[in-house]
């Protein structure tokens, strides 16, 4: 059974397109979520098992922040990391218009910050001797090459460093699994295929065009809902997950079964 009532869940980015979603499900199992964002998450701020804590990933004292914020709490039973950080230039990022400047900037906000944040919340879960699991946001790029038809009489391009970050990510989950696991901490990704809603740098929703042309390719026939790809996550937090560690779950309509 799915229980997480009364279980500390710390949500990094949850006010964001899945973030939101994620909370969603949270509320209805009754766990005590600890949301970290730039901005509060206006349709749920009012809910008495909700706390939430202004955070920016972005600022040269993240780590700083960070550290204040978790050493607020005795327990992490599970922290779910869905942030999704970017430069304005964020839209240049593919192969003929990707600056170096970018590369690195937008490496520190996602990849960095996602290895450090991991790592801060590992320590003082094993210090604390918490039995739990992180989850961290990632995508079929992170296992997978672009098929590059999809952007065809659209506006949007690849994102070379996308899915550098997302590798990176991938083999981090790993690696970071032989590290936690005699610890009881487990770590997996949850490697989404397309979804439904804003594109990042881009525009507030993907034209007509893209979503057709995605949707030809993959098994389903439509992008995901981010309750699709929040669900999972939850799954993750859970102890119906016990034994999964190490993970990159893959949840994608079948895009990367053909």
């Amino acid at each position: 059974m799915l229980n997480l009532e009364n279980k500390n869940i710390f949500v990094l980015g949850g006010s964001g397109l899945i973030g939101s979603e994620i909370i969603s499900g949270l509320i209805r199992l009754k766990a005590n979520i600890i949301i970290i964002d730039i901005k509060k998450n206006k349709k749920y701020h009012n809910h008495k098992k909700l706390f939430y804590h202004k955070f920016d990933i972005k600022k040269n004292s993240f780590d700083k922040d960070f550290k204040k914020i978790i050493n607020k709490y005795d327990v992490i039973d599970a922290f779910i990391n869905c942030a999704y950080p970017y430069s304005s230039d964020w839209s240049e990022s593919s192969f003929e218009t990707l600056k170096y400047n970018s590369l690195k900037k937008n490496i520190n906000y996602q990849l960095d910050n996602i290895i450090w944040t991991t790592n801060l919340v590992s320590k003082h879960m094993k210090k604390n001797k918490t039995i739990g699991s992180i989850i961290l946001l990632n995508s079929i790029y992170g296992i997978l090459g672009n098929d590059l038809s999809i952007y065809k009489k659209t506006n949007m391009r690849e994102n070379i460093t996308y899915s550098v970050i997302k590798g990176g990510i991938s083999n981090y989950v790993r690696a970071m699994c032989s590290v936690l696991s005699s610890n009881g901490i487990r770590i997996n990704s949850v490697c989404a295929g397309g979804v439904k809603g804003s594109v990042a740098g881009v525009s507030n929703r993907q034209s007509k065009q893209f979503i057709k042309n995605y949707s030809e390719k993959v098994p389903i026939k439509r992008l995901a809902n981010a309750s699709e790809i929040a669900q999972p996550v939850i799954f993750l937090c859970s102890n119906m997950s016990s034994y999964i560690t190490g993970s990159n779950l893959v949840v994608d309509g079948g895009w990367s079964a053909i």
